[in-house]
């Protein structure tokens, strides 16, 4: 039994993280379901434990919060549909890689229920989008913009954390840091990309697409 949960306006991040470790903490004791927590946070930057400093390229813009997640630096804020997955692995198979995989493919899915095609690149976390409309880059390779970010921590095999979809964030915002590491591409929204998709719309096809991967 998974419940999920949408909490409306903006949750503080400090107070998101207690309340998620609290839950865990109940589903590691067999007194809380598993549970998917959708929200959105105001203007932050996140440092995953991968995070380069230098990647923070204006630390006094908005708060900078150190987590224990996997990654490097993301930005969230509103029009940022965020996602906290606390999901049981001991019933659910001990396979990180399998889990990550699952996520990425939700995200992808997801998207696909809008007609964006998301895509998966080595050796960079999250999901991306062609833009083909968009100039190469100067080596040649096709311009692609980041949509999706994930990432996730584990205690005794119950995840938190989770991955977080740009339904229209201020994306001017993500200058503040060099996302996830990655500094040649960019960052689109399904906003950005003209789809007149509201948040509710965003959060039916996050749930509809959740059981064919979990």
């Amino acid at each position: 039994m998974v419940e999920w949960i949408t909490t409306p306006g903006l949750t503080d991040y400090e107070a998101a993280v207690q309340e998620m470790e609290r839950r865990v903490d109940a589903i590691i004791a067999g007194t809380a379901d598993e549970a998917i927590w959708l929200l959105e946070h105001p203007p932050l930057y996140t440092a995953g434990t991968s995070a380069q400093r230098d990647d923070l390229i204006t630390p006094d813009r908005f708060p900078v919060y150190d987590t224990r997640r996997g990654g490097q630096y993301t930005y969230h804020g509103p029009g940022q549909r965020v996602a906290y997955v606390m999901l049981d692995l001991n019933r659910r198979g001990r396979d990180v890689r399998a889990f990550v995989k699952s996520l990425e493919h939700w995200v992808i899915e997801t998207l696909a229920s809008f007609n964006v095609t998301g895509e998966l690149r080595d050796g960079r976390v999250g999901v991306w989008v062609p833009r083909p409309e968009k100039p190469k880059h100067p080596d040649g390779s096709p311009a692609e913009d980041k949509i999706a970010a994930i990432g996730v921590r584990l205690r005794k095999w119950v995840s938190y954390h989770g991955i977080s979809i740009n339904h229209d964030p201020d994306l001017e915002h993500f200058s503040g840091i060099v996302p996830c590491g990655i500094s040649d591409q960019g960052v689109t929204s399904l906003v950005d990309l003209g789809l007149p998709v509201s948040m509710d719309d965003l959060d039916v096809a996050i749930k509809d697409n959740f059981a064919r991967h979990f």
